[in-house]
């Protein structure tokens, strides 16, 4: 669509003013639609997708430096020819929705779309080229409606299950947590203690896509390594032993290892609270019973269980050792759980920190059978187990192996006689997504008292949420719904109620981008088109969902893709994490608490070395540069910064100096400067002269090699050396005589900052009379001829200190450099009238005059 273009300021007369030219020229891009992406398009296909964000209420600057960058990314490629998908949408379910509501007595959907507003009117001023027409907000039925149509397709499939389960219970937020949601033993949002229970959930089988999800990994070789190393050792492929050691009371328990090599270290078998031989125990020891109680309180994740206190109770119960026949006392301890491996364990003090700290409380004995060196077989340990590689040492047949060997022979040993097989598993367990919590998609299922499980006939989709809900006690709404939940049975027509678990939120971010590429109003999205945008070319986000969101995204993918409604396994084909936005703390401690009072940069002002609050004129202390925090409130309001600096100079900021994996110091000082070079580029832009004669050849040369690498730089997401080279070009500009080349550079320059400073552009390219908009216009060609250099410059040394330098031919030869050299006036003085002992000549680098 071509829209009218509006009147721009007149360059050079007047400052470049933001506060008129950003909101003009973003009218501009919504009235020509710039940004849409067109399905029908032959073009080369582009989808640049920034992680969605959670409706909070405001944007904040991390947001900014997120969006900036595809931003840049989707701009650029726009200009060189890509149809571009470049889409926004809202991550907008979650426990912070229920929690205004318990809060402030506000509904969660009216609190979240009044958000989504305020957020989706902050990112307009900053002037991004996003396909506004494709926004979504996975609150909304015509979203949630199509997932609960997957996860039913799931279902049928058999990748939907549901069973007891033990599970993380955030006693605060009352749901349910994932083993990823919990955070040192606490829930991930509320920061509470996790809680051990048993809940029937519902789970998706991303077990059964483990070997999948792992190899996968190797194909992504624009991945960032760390994210990869992360993903692999959450899915934790191991090989090992499963063996039984037999019983005193005559049974056998079941074990797995994946060091059996150190099987000779084994002084105590330890079982889970909820194990068969700790419930039998349990069932006439009232002490026993007490211990298993006690277990349930702790939590159930490995990163708790690792720090927990140990604590275990004696079964008087035996198992005998295979190889020697020993016994080894059977424990029930805390820190085993029934849902990894077999629910007990072969305890090696010497060689796991988690037994060391069980047997050095209780006692027990610790055995070194790994050692650097057959010499350190009796070497002593120093208060900690050893975990690392050596020789096999006081193991009997194994003495003197490698691990490796040794794992080996022990497997071979196990299964030739019949007591144990080497097997293959995996840390990665099934996806629990039951949540129980009102703001999220319903979970599309009815139980009935004849059928069982039924699920939700298709044509009854969406199941929506009642609005009529209330938060007055904690716990889920819908249990309580005096109505929503009551149902009769699709198959029998029986009175039945509706499951009132919801899903988890990250099932929701699972297929967004899906939805993004096709949204077709009668089913979640049409193969077709998904098969021409995906996998999304490049994707952005932070380093913190590299666990969650992209496994469970790239399971999702897969799944749908092996029940045949996709032809794509891996959605992100490129992942770049960026790093966050820092700044200094300012505090003062409270004489009466003792603790810190946080102040906001606001309220500072820097004094020398120091800060004095404004209010009182009283020091203040400046902390640690850190992550922007709400709590420690060194936050920066992007919309205070674009009212008074432009949006062009918040943009350019956000892309200057640290490289963009890096974190990135927020300074009052940086911002002034970013909007005195939009200023300056106004100024430079304003000289460009369409009439002007005569050739600058280096300047030219500069010009095109700027295209070039600037291009580079911004594919490879490199924005802080584009913009290095921009400053660069600027300066050779700037001091250029008037030209033709001057004035190609100039407009060059323009053109190179359009996706950076887009609003500056705009204004300066409808001020110079160029047609359209440059939102549209085409990226700078190059001529190959001038991106390689004719002239180079030779470094002038007089007995190895720099003394001159010499702008020459390339290739010129060395005596033709030797005599430019002594014929230069400071070469000369350094002789004073002298002949030269020698003259070291390198071409095209350096010639070297020894006096």
């Amino acid at each position: 669509m071509t829209a009218a273009i509006p009147p721009a300021a007149t360059l050079p007369g007047e400052r470049f003013d933001p506060a008129t030219a950003d909101a003009r020229w973003q009218r501009a891009w919504e009235q020509a639609q710039c940004f849409r992406a067109d399905d029908a398009s032959a073009k080369p296909r582009a989808f640049v997708l920034e992680m969605f964000p959670y409706p909070s209420g405001r944007i904040h600057i991390g947001h900014v430096r997120n969006y900036t960058m595809g931003d840049v990314l989707a701009r650029a490629k726009r200009m060189q020819g890509c149809e571009v998908l470049h889409p926004m949408g809202w991550d907008a379910f979650g426990m912070p929705a229920e929690n205004a509501a318990m809060e402030k007595g506000v509904h969660p959907g009216g609190w979240t779309r009044q958000n989504i507003a305020t957020m989706k009117a902050q990112l307009q001023r900053l002037g991004f080229a996003l396909d506004w027409s494709r926004e979504l907000a996975t609150c909304e039925p015509d979203y949630y409606g199509h997932e609960q149509a997957l996860f039913l397709d799931l279902y049928a499939a058999g990748l939907v299950y549901r069973k007891e389960s033990a599970v993380n219970w955030d006693p605060v937020d009352m749901t349910v947590l994932a083993n990823e949601q919990v955070i040192d033993g606490r829930g991930w949002r509320s920061g509470a203690l996790v809680e051990k229970r048993k809940l029937n959930q519902w789970f998706l089988k991303i077990t059964q896509f483990a070997d999948d999800l792992l190899t996968g990994l190797g194909s992504l070789d624009k991945w960032p390594e760390k994210v990869r190393l992360m993903q692999e050792n959450w899915i934790g492929k191991s090989q090992g032993l499963q063996f039984r050691f037999d019983l005193s009371d005559g049974g056998t328990v079941e074990v797995y290892s994946t060091r059996p090599d150190t099987i000779f270290g084994a002084t105590f078998v330890a079982v889970a609270a909820d194990h068969p031989i700790a419930q039998g125990v349990a069932a006439g020891n009232p002490a026993a019973q007490d211990f298993i109680a006690l277990c349930k309180q702790g939590g159930t994740t490995a990163a708790e269980l690792e720090t927990a206190d140990k604590l275990g109770f004696d079964t008087g119960i035996t198992a005998r050792h295979p190889f020697t026949g020993a016994p080894l006392p059977v424990y029930i301890a805390n820190f085993v759980l029934m849902d990894y491996g077999t629910g007990a364990i072969m305890a090696v003090p010497g060689h796991d920190q988690r037994d060391f700290d069980f047997a050095t409380k209780y006692g027990l004995p610790i055995v070194r059978v790994v050692a650097a060196s057959a010499d350190d077989a009796a070497k002593p340990f120093a208060g900690e187990a050893e975990a690392g590689d050596g020789v096999i040492v006081n193991s009997g047949f194994l003495d003197g192996m490698s691990v490796t060997d040794a794992k080996r022979a022990v497997i071979a040993r196990a299964e030739a006689e019949g007591w144990g097989q080497g097997q293959t598993v995996w840390r990665l367990r099934d996806w629990g997504v039951s949540r129980q919590r009102y703001w999220g998609t319903p979970i599309p299922f009815i139980h009935c008292e004849i059928c069982g499980v039924v699920p939700v006939p298709k044509k009854h989709l969406p199941v929506t949420l009642p609005e009529d809900v209330s938060f007055d006690v904690p716990g889920n709404p819908l249990d309580r719904h005096p109505t929503w939940k009551h149902v009769d049975c699709p198959q029998c027509g029986k009175p039945a109620r509706r499951e009132t678990d919801t899903l988890d939120t990250f099932v929701d971010s699972s297929w967004y981008f899906l939805r993004f590429a096709s949204q077709p109003a009668d089913r979640p999205f049409d193969p077709a088109e998904i098969a021409r945008w995906l996998p999304v070319e490049q994707y952005i986000g932070g380093i913190e969902h590299a666990i969650l969101h992209l496994l469970y995204a790239r399971f999702w993918t897969r799944a749908l893709a092996h029940i045949g409604l996709i032809d794509v396994k891996e959605p992100f084909a490129s992942l770049f994490t960026q790093g966050m936005v820092t700044h200094e703390t300012y505090s003062r401690l409270d004489p009466a608490s003792g603790q810190p009072v946080w102040f906001a940069p606001g309220e500072v002002e820097r004094s020398g070395e120091g800060a004095l609050l404004r209010a009182d004129g009283q020091p203040v202390e400046i902390g640690r540069v850190i992550k922007m925090s709400k709590s420690k409130k060194n936050v920066v309001d992007p919309d205070e910064i674009v009212a008074t600096y432009g949006a062009d100079a918040i943009r350019w900021f956000m892309l200057s100096d640290s490289p963009p994996e890096r974190d990135l110091p927020w300074s009052e000082a940086g911002i002034e400067g970013c909007a005195r070079f939009v200023q300056r580029l106004w100024r430079l832009f304003g000289q460009f002269d369409g009439a002007a004669s005569g050739e600058d050849k280096a300047l030219a040369r500069k010009t095109h090699q700027t295209i070039a690498a600037v291009a580079d730089d911004i594919a490879a997401l490199s924005f802080n050396k584009a913009v290095a080279r921009i400053y660069e070009l600027t300066n050779a500009t700037e001091k250029a005589a008037p030209s033709a080349s001057r004035s190609a550079a100039i407009r060059t320059l323009l053109l190179l900052v359009a996706p950076m400073m887009p609003h500056l552009a705009e204004e300066a390219w409808a001020a110079m009379g160029e047609p359209g908009l440059i939102a549209e216009a085409a990226w700078p060609a190059v001529d190959p001829a001038l991106l390689v250099d004719d002239e180079v410059t030779v470094a002038i040394q007089v007995n190895g200190k720099l003394r001159d330098t010499l702008t020459v031919a390339k290739g010129l030869d060395k005596a033709a450099l030797e005599a430019l050299a002594l014929a230069s006036g400071k070469v000369q003085a350094q002789l004073a009238g002298a002949a030269p002992k020698k003259v070291i000549v390198v071409p095209d680098r350096l010639v070297n005059v020894v006096a």
